[in-house]
């Protein structure tokens, strides 16, 4: 589809910065769960923040899922095209450029950033992966020598386990991208100082 076809909230970038930062809700989220983080993460940049259109028991997410940590494969490859899709029409009705845009995702979020990149990496120039797995195995191996990616995963995550995580950090770097691992004392919940880190990433990026 090429229409603004995702509910989504969106503000322009303040004094003069150029980046759009796109925001990625977790399960149960929506378009105004993460939107302190965006503004952590740069207080400067503009916002596309998205709500994605699966609901699971009413909980909103972004593809479907067959149990816990078990994607359906076909669908979120469809999510991942249709994502990206609203990416590129986005950035042609708000008039901000592709190669501005950071995705910021946590979760479910990530995941679908993650696939995003491996899918459709034209659409984003860097992200920004917050509790991330490994979305899927991909057979076309993609040039990412042009995009930095931030990974901040928990030491303690019942959710994504350590050899997933850095499995996910190696499928990108074996694509060429540059990839920060940032492992934080922390179960599947968020913390400050990795947002702050993430912040301080971004502004050297």
């Amino acid at each position: 589809m090429s229409d603004l076809n995702f509910i989504h909230r969106y503000e322009p970038p303040k004094s003069g910065s150029k980046r759009t930062i796109l925001v990625l809700h977790g399960t149960g989220g929506d378009e105004n769960s993460l939107f302190p983080i965006a503004t952590a993460l740069d207080a400067n940049a503009g916002v596309l923040s998205v709500r994605g259109k699966i609901l699971e028991n009413g909980a909103p997410r972004f593809f479907r899922r067959l149990a816990e940590g078990v994607f359906d494969l076909e669908d979120l490859r469809f999510r991942t095209h249709e994502l990206a899709d609203f990416i590129l029409t986005a950035s042609r009705e708000y008039g901000f450029d592709l190669a501005d845009v950071v995705a910021a995702g946590y979760s479910n979020g990530a995941n679908i950033a993650a696939s995003v990149l491996l899918l459709r990496p034209e659409v984003l120039a860097s992200a920004i992966l917050l509790r991330a797995m490994t979305p899927f195995e991909p057979a076309e191996i993609l040039n990412l020598s042009n995009k930095a990616i931030f990974i901040s995963e928990g030491k303690h995550d019942p959710l994504v386990t350590h050899e997933n995580a850095e499995h996910l950090a190696q499928m990108f770097r074996d694509r060429g991208a540059s990839v920060t691992l940032r492992w934080n004392d922390l179960s599947h919940n968020l913390g400050r100082a990795e947002i702050d880190a993430a912040s301080q990433w971004l502004t050297q990026s």
